[in-house]
């Protein structure tokens, strides 16, 4: 092994012990938000896609809205609390030992909730994909991720906003092409 491959201590970047990690905590308002722990942080500098945070959910708090993923899985294993998962049209006690798995493109969206006194902990696991979509079916929003947007989308006929002469006969016009 060589020594770019070894941190302090003589442990290879790939291992995290989650007692060495920083744990970060993003809130908005008094019902969103959590503290995580990256729990695979040289995954994507190496390639990898694949993510685990330990999510640490306080009372009265949720993580995200409720949405669904186009592409990518995710999976949430508890550690300690407990904890409510909205899934569809259903709400679901989670504690302990629980896994939850939510599959990609099956148009079900999820969102787990903390209304107990203590807090919820739990490993949240997914891919990291370039193109995906996410669909929050409470606001009507939509995250494009490879276009870098959230927001709503308007419907519009395909050839709305099109000029009548499409702008590629003016381009050849223009270079003496045709």
């Amino acid at each position: 092994m060589s020594s770019a491959d070894n941190e302090a201590g003589g442990r290879p970047p790939i291992i995290v012990n989650q007692a060495d990690v920083p744990e970060t905590t993003r809130t908005i308002g008094d019902h969103w938000g959590a503290s995580y722990k990256t729990l695979t942080p040289s995954m994507r500098a190496r390639g990898g896609a694949l993510g685990i945070n330990m999510m640490r959910l306080p009372s009265g708090h949720t993580t995200c809205p409720f949405h669904h993923h186009r592409r990518e899985d995710e999976a949430f294993y508890v550690l300690s609390g407990r904890g409510v998962l909205r899934y569809g049209d259903a709400l679901h006690p989670i504690g302990p030992g629980d896994c939850v798995a939510c599959p990609a493109g099956t148009g079900v969206a999820h969102q787990i909730a903390n209304p107990h006194d203590e807090d919820l902990v739990y490993l949240a696991i997914g891919s990291h994909d370039p193109d995906e979509v996410c669909v929050y079916p409470d606001s009507g929003k939509v995250l494009i991720r490879g276009l870098q947007r959230i927001g709503w989308i308007e419907a519009a006929g395909y050839m709305d906003g099109e000029p009548d002469v499409p702008r590629i006969f003016g381009m050849i016009r223009d270079r003496g092409g045709g």
